[in-house]
């Protein structure tokens, strides 16, 4: 099948700052961390943004105690990549709803952080490794590709105004897992940190049992499956739209 489709370019690199936006902790750990090493190692600035704290990610572990333990192990993986601010928005885990709070919260950040590049969730029901992605995953994804429009105009959310924060319009907008991936960022010197980054959620990981997958094997197997169109490099691919 990669063989049909076209060669994936390089990721752009003229931009300085960017907002990663996701649903739970250890979500952006699931690949497109390689990619946030190889930004900071660049000299980029990468913040991260999460919208639940994960409280209903560990099965046996009840929400109150959960949602701490994952912020934790978030600011551990992040770490791990380069990154020293994560925010966490206090949304139900496992319940996110796709509305006008939602893109309220997301433009908020946005203008507050002014980030050069928003990296959301693929909002399509099925990512590229196939299956059905979770609720959660496609609300947030479409909301963080609506609230960087929203973002952009003072006539939406007049009330952000109010609250000191102007205008701001992103240049990038990159969807992670995208059946459509346009770009990508070779991950070659960077596979050790995402695999790091990921086993940093040791008690999400744990809780998985049985199911609990091979860390380094999956991450690789990722990177290599995007090789082919990206000049056989170890790569994150994204859609991005500008």
């Amino acid at each position: 099948m990669a063989d049909s489709l076209p060669d994936l370019d390089p990721f752009p690199d003229d931009w300085q700052t960017a907002l990663c936006i996701a649903a739970h902790p250890d979500d952006l750990e699931y690949g497109t961390a390689g990619a946030v090493a190889a930004w900071t190692r660049a000299g980029k600035t990468v913040t991260y943004l999460l919208v639940t704290s994960g409280e209903a990610g560990i099965d046996g572990l009840d929400p109150a105690e959960c949602g701490p333990v994952r912020e934790a192990e978030e600011l551990a993986g992040a770490a791990e990549v380069g990154v020293d601010t994560v925010e966490f928005l206090g949304h139900p885990d496992g319940v996110v709803e796709y509305g006008l709070s939602l893109r309220r919260d997301l433009a908020r950040a946005i203008r507050r952080r002014r980030p050069d590049v928003v990296v959301a969730s693929n909002p399509d029901p099925r990512p590229a490794w196939g299956g059905i992605d979770y609720a959660d995953h496609r609300a947030v994804g479409l909301a963080a590709v609506d609230a960087t429009r929203d973002a952009g105009n003072r006539w939406v959310f007049r009330d952000l105004a109010a609250e000191g924060l102007d205008p701001w319009k992103v240049r990038y907008t990159a969807l992670a897992a995208s059946p459509r991936a346009t770009h990508a960022v070779d991950v070659t010197d960077t596979i050790e940190a995402s695999v790091a980054s990921l086993n940093a959620h040791r008690r999400y990981l744990e809780g998985l049992g049985e199911h609990a997958p091979d860390v380094d094997g999956m991450l690789r197997g990722f990177a290599t499956m995007h090789a082919p169109r990206f000049g056989g490099r170890l790569a994150v691919a994204f859609e991005l739209l500008s």
